[in-house]
C-alpha cells in the first residue's frame, strides 16, 4: 500500500510527465532537424556531379547490376568523409590549401582519364570484356580524391548535425540518413545508364552520347578547380 501511495503520488506523478514532456520536445526537435537533412542529401545527390557520371557511364557499359560495387563504395567512401567532418578533422582537410590542391588534381586527373576511356567505347562495338567496372574499394577512394566531396561535407556537418547526445549518435545518425537518401539517387543515374544501353546498340547513337558524356565529364574535372 506505501509503494502504490509513493508511485503516484502528486509529486511522482509531476516528474513522470514532466520527463515525458522533455522527450517528446526532444523527438520533436530531431526529427524537424531530420527533414531538412533530408532534403540537403538528397538534392546534393541527384544533382549531377562527377559521380553520378561516372554510374551513368557504368550503366551503359556493364548494366546496373554490375554497377553495384561501385554505387555502395560511393556511400561507403562519402559516408566516412561525412563522419569524419561532422568530427571536426574534415574543416582542417579543407582549410589546407596545399592537400586541397592536391585532391582537386588526383580527382580531376581521374575524370580526364575516364572521359578518355568513354572516347574508346564511342568507338567499340559490343562489350569489352578488357574493361572492369569500377570495384568498391575503388569508388570509396575515389570519395577521397573530390575536394567538392569534402566541401559538401563540412557544409552538411555544420549546418545540419541532429542535436543528439551523445556525439558518435548524432553522427551516426547523420551519416546514415545521407546513406539511404544517397544510394536511391545514385542508383537512378546507373539504372538510367542501365535503360540507355538498350538503346545505343547502333554506333551513331553510342558516339553521340559518348560525346555528350565526354564533355559533361571533362567539365566536371574543370568545375573541380572553380
Amino acid at each position: 500500500m506505501v509503494l502504490s501511495i509513493t508511485i503516484f503520488s502528486p509529486c511522482s506523478l509531476f516528474v513522470w510527465l514532466s520527463t515525458l514532456v522533455n522527450r517528446v520536445a526532444i523527438s520533436r526537435t530531431i526529427m524537424e532537424s531530420l527533414l531538412p537533412l533530408a532534403l540537403f542529401a538528397f538534392v546534393s545527390s541527384i544533382t549531377p556531379g562527377p559521380n553520378n557520371i561516372m554510374l551513368t557511364s557504368s550503366g551503359i557499359r556493364f548494366g546496373f547490376v554490375r554497377s553495384l560495387p561501385h554505387m555502395f563504395g560511393v556511400v561507403f567512401g562519402f559516408s566516412v568523409i561525412l563522419a569524419l567532418c561532422a568530427a571536426g578533422i574534415g574543416s582542417l582537410i579543407v582549410a589546407m590549401p596545399a592537400l586541397h590542391i592536391l585532391l582537386k588534381t588526383i580527382g580531376s586527373t581521374y575524370l580526364v582519364y575516364l572521359a578518355w576511356q568513354l572516347r574508346g567505347m564511342a568507338f567499340t562495338q559490343g562489350d569489352d570484356d578488357t574493361v572492369q567496372p569500377m570495384s568498391f574499394i575503388g569508388a570509396s577512394l575515389f570519395q577521397f580524391a573530390n575536394p567538392k566531396a569534402w566541401v559538401m561535407a563540412v557544409t552538411g556537418a555544420a549546418a545540419f548535425l541532429p542535436p543528439v547526445q551523445p556525439v558518435w549518435l548524432a553522427i551516426t545518425v547523420f551519416c546514415f540518413i545521407f546513406g539511404i537518401v544517397n544510394l536511391p539517387c545514385i542508383g537512378i543515374w546507373a539504372g538510367t545508364g542501365a535503360v540507355l544501353r538498350r538503346y545505343l546498340t547502333q554506333a551513331k547513337w553510342r558516339r553521340l552520347f559518348c560525346t555528350i558524356m565526354i564533355i559533361l565529364t571533362l567539365y566536371s574535372a574543370a568545375a573541380i578547380w572553380l
